[in-house]
């Protein structure tokens, strides 16, 4: 197993405690990411995380143009949870009126429209050359892309002291993909890192599964997990791996201070290259009979074990900064004058 190499390890709970748990997070979280980078001395993010552009208003909808389809919502209930949820959609495309006006649409059109939404009527042959499986029920919304944070911003966004950065090496399941984000906010982490390729990104899935956290955590899309892990470190962080083939179990492990947690694929788990950039390894406690838990399931156990070490520690340091206060010299109260009345204590 290979560990960090070159220069002193960090302190576990790298430059201190920040209080709240928050990661050191300001007011960097917004819908898609947008958080503005700290201006300062240190250098810029690595190359290729660019973010994704919205899509160019004024433009029809064509199926050969393309865009994901995972951009495109289709159904009427689908269309009215987007609405709860607050997605950031561009564009509604709703069916013609055949004959009769039909109540439901017309009362989703309105509602749209009030929250300025475009509102498109289109014949139905152009619903279904958009639709994936062919049941939009006369109704179809685009939701603009989702725009990813750079590792750098993640790295801006986890400040000096104790952070949590979950790492993901290839998990391609929307749902626990948004499982998994929901955590993360939750319990306060700084961000999500994924990769590129062969794996899930932000969709209308994750926007659901998240209950929305996508919009307020940034999540860092990176060509190279390996690189981005040692880049990591060089921020004081601590690459952990959840596997199976560990030997320490969580408890005994250190998932506390600055850490990275990495978390591998549905099938493969952490892949060869990936477990050779991590410090250390460790696996949860089973009893049962079932296999594992899933990878949704897993991070939110080992997150709120990293959280609640940081709420411990959060006390600690407060019960310590009073011991030393009062150690050194802190006035008490003068109540020689005050006059207690007298009470029998016999």
């Amino acid at each position: 197993m290979a560990r960090r190499q070159g220069g002193s390890k960090p302190s576990r709970g790298g430059s201190g405690h920040t209080p709240g748990g928050r990661g050191g997070r300001g007011s960097q979280r917004s819908q898609g990411y947008q958080g503005k980078r700290q201006q300062d001395a240190r250098p810029k993010g690595r190359p290729g995380h660019s973010q994704q552009q919205a899509p160019r208003s004024g433009q029809r909808p064509d199926a050969r143009r393309g865009g994901s389809r995972g951009d495109l919502i289709e159904g009427r209930r689908a269309a009215v949870e987007a609405l709860e949820l607050g997605l950031p959609v561009t564009r509604a495309l709703i069916q013609k009126d055949s004959g009769g006006a039909d109540p439901a649409l017309t009362e989703l059109a309105r509602r749209l429209a009030a929250d300025g939404v475009e509102v498109e009527r289109v014949a139905k042959p152009v619903l279904d050359s958009l639709s994936s499986h062919g049941a939009h029920q006369g109704i179809m919304l685009r939701v603009r892309p989702y725009r990813y944070a750079s590792l750098r911003d993640i790295i801006d966004a986890a400040g000096e002291g104790n952070a949590l950065v979950i790492v993901l090496d290839h998990v391609t399941d929307e749902g626990n993909f948004g499982a998994i984000v929901r955590t993360a906010e939750v319990v306060g982490a700084a961000g999500v890192v994924v990769a590129k390729s062969r794996a899930a990104r932000v969709g209308v899935g994750a926007y659901k599964t998240s209950a929305g956290a996508v919009m307020h955590l940034p999540i860092a899309q990176v060509s190279n997990l390996a690189s981005a892990l040692d880049e990591l470190k060089e921020h004081g962080f601590w690459a952990g791996g959840a596997t199976e083939h560990a030997h320490d179990l969580v408890w005994d492990a250190p998932v506390s201070g600055r850490l990275a947690l990495v978390m591998g694929s549905e099938g493969s788990g952490i892949s060869r290259l990936v477990r050779e950039h991590c410090d250390f390894e460790f696996k949860l406690p089973q009893r049962g009979m079932v296999e594992s838990l899933n990878v949704a399931q897993a991070t939110t156990a080992i997150a709120y074990e990293w959280l609640r070490r940081d709420m411990a520690q959060g006390g600690a340091a407060s019960a310590a900064s009073e011991a030393d206060a009062y150690e050194s010299g802190y006035d008490l109260p003068d109540v020689s004058d005050f006059d207690f009345p007298e009470t029998d204590l016999g």
